[in-house]
C-alpha cells in the first residue's frame, strides 16, 4: 500500500532517484538525465498555486513514484484550463496501482483548481504508458514524428488528452 501526498522541496532527491530509475529503461521518458537535486527542489518551490506534484510513498517511507501537474501555458490565459501531466514510477511497483492512486490525487487537485483538460506526451515505444492512460480515460489526439532522440534512438511522441 502506498500513501499519496503533495511533494515538498525535501522530496527532490527522492524524486530524482525515481526519475533515474525510469530513465534507465530508455523507453519510458523523453528525459535523458535527471536534474541536480537543488534544481528539482527549486522547481517544487516555484510551483504556482494551481500546479502540484504528488508523490507515492511506500510502507518503508521510500518515494516510489510521482506525478506532476503543470500549467500547459503559464503565459496564455486562454489555456489556463489545461494542465500537462507527467508520471514517473519505479519498475518494481508498476502495475500495482501506484499510477492510478497518483492520478486520482492529481485529478482531485485539478478539479479543485479549475482545470478542464489534461494533456500528456508519451513516447511511442512506451506502449505500457499509453495503455495506462487509455484506461484512465485519455484518448490519443496526435503524434509528433521523430520528436525524441534518446541515447541515439529516435522515437515519436504520442499526444493524449483527457477531459475532466
Amino acid at each position: 500500500m502506498v500513501e499519496i501526498r503533495c511533494a515538498t522541496d525535501r522530496d527532490a532527491a527522492a524524486m530524482m532517484r525515481v526519475l533515474d530509475r525510469v530513465i534507465e529503461g530508455r523507453v519510458y521518458s523523453a528525459i535523458e538525465r535527471s536534474w541536480p537535486d537543488q534544481d528539482a527542489a527549486a522547481y517544487l518551490r516555484g510551483l504556482s498555486p494551481r500546479e502540484a506534484v504528488h508523490v507515492a510513498v511506500d510502507g518503508s517511507g521510500e518515494v516510489v513514484g510521482y506525478q506532476s501537474l503543470d500549467l500547459y501555458s503559464a503565459i496564455l490565459p486562454s489555456m489556463s484550463h489545461v494542465g500537462q501531466i507527467g508520471t514517473f514510477i519505479t519498475p518494481e511497483v508498476r502495475g500495482c496501482g501506484v499510477g492510478r492512486a497518483l492520478f486520482a490525487a492529481t485529478e482531485a487537485f485539478a478539479r479543485e483548481h479549475g482545470y478542464a483538460k489534461f494533456v500528456i506526451q508519451v513516447r511511442a515505444m512506451n506502449s505500457g504508458a499509453q495503455a495506462f492512460y487509455a484506461r484512465m480515460g485519455f484518448r490519443e489526439c496526435g503524434r509528433l514524428s521523430r520528436q525524441v532522440l534518446v541515447h541515439g534512438v529516435v522515437d515519436d511522441e504520442v499526444l493524449m488528452e483527457y477531459f475532466l
